[in-house]
């Protein structure tokens, strides 16, 4: 088996020599190996362009949601298996597919693990493997990244920058040719169930199905979801509602926050979504 690894080397706030760690991991295996670490600002066309001449048989993603969004976007409708090794920040798709967090581990899955096919979303130009959002929450993450501090220090930071902060948004969703107009705090897309951080916003969401959720939230209402989250217990659609879709329109009458699997896009008055049935093959 030939296996590719894509590595972004800023991912995390670990101090590990991801190469040093996955060279001495398979110095014993029977496997081939190649080291792709990604340089700054590197284009899709270049990382295309490295899996094609190196025609592994699995292509695995070394880094956080970012790094597995990029990898994705190469092989999309394709059968080449993607593998994760979880070392960002927060590592919610791995998370959400059941990835050890423990690299060693992670590492035995990429060649024992079987790939299974999962749906993804085109949102606007981008694609979105995990969780999209409007507002509070896309708000948060450009705060995130503009702190000195990584890690869930610098997460609980920005949160509290952001509860201060942000405002409310007057939001219209166009399903399936009927209208809902609503005011939110922050309105999800949701291709999974969970953050990075295992707050579940999208507790009924599944990965395989021709559906995602649009969660609205129509206030600060983080009790409602802590609830969901501990209990089970359904969320009060006075609070927060779900609609599940394969197509969707959002309009805000103000330009709100964008971002997508964790990358910050900018200020927004529209997002149009669409399902793409089964077209990224991770393994598990």
């Amino acid at each position: 088996m030939k296996l590719l690894f894509i590595i972004n080397p800023g991912s995390g706030s670990h101090d590990l020599n991801l190469k040093e760690v996955i060279s001495s991991h398979f110095s014993s295996k029977d496997v081939i190996i190649e080291l792709f670490e990604l340089p700054k600002d590197c284009s899709l066309e270049k990382i295309k362009e490295k899996i094609d001449q190196e025609k592994a048989d699995r292509v695995v993603a070394v880094g956080g949601d970012g790094t597995l969004k990029l990898v994705a976007e190469c092989l999309l409708n394709t059968d080449i298996p993607i593998g994760i090794i979880p070392a960002g920040s927060a590592n919610g798709m791995a998370k959400e597919l059941g990835i050890p967090t423990d690299i060693e581990l992670a590492l035995d899955l990429v060649v024992s693990g079987n790939p299974n096919k999962i749906h993804a979303v085109k949102i606007n130009d981008q694609l979105c493997i995990h969780l999209s959002d409007l507002g509070f929450n896309a708000y948060l993450v450009k705060k995130f990244d503009a702190m000195p501090e990584r890690g869930m220090w610098g997460y609980a930071k920005a949160t509290w920058h952001a509860l201060w902060n942000h405002k409310r948004m007057q939001i219209e969703l166009n399903i399936k040719g009927e209208t809902i107009k609503s005011a939110a705090a922050m309105v999800a897309i949701a291709n999974a169930t969970m953050y990075g951080t295992g707050l579940k916003i999208n507790p009924d969401g599944k990965l395989n199905d021709e559906l995602f959720e649009i969660v609205v939230v129509k206030d600060y209402s983080y009790l409602e979801i802590l609830k969901i989250w501990l209990t089970k217990l359904p969320f009060n659609p006075k609070k927060i509602e779900v609609f599940q879709t394969s197509e969707v329109k959002i309009f805000s009458k103000h330009k709100a926050h964008f971002q997508v699997d964790g990358e910050y896009i900018g200020k927004v008055n529209e997002v149009s979504a669409k399902i793409l049935p089964a077209s990224v093959t991770v393994i598990i």
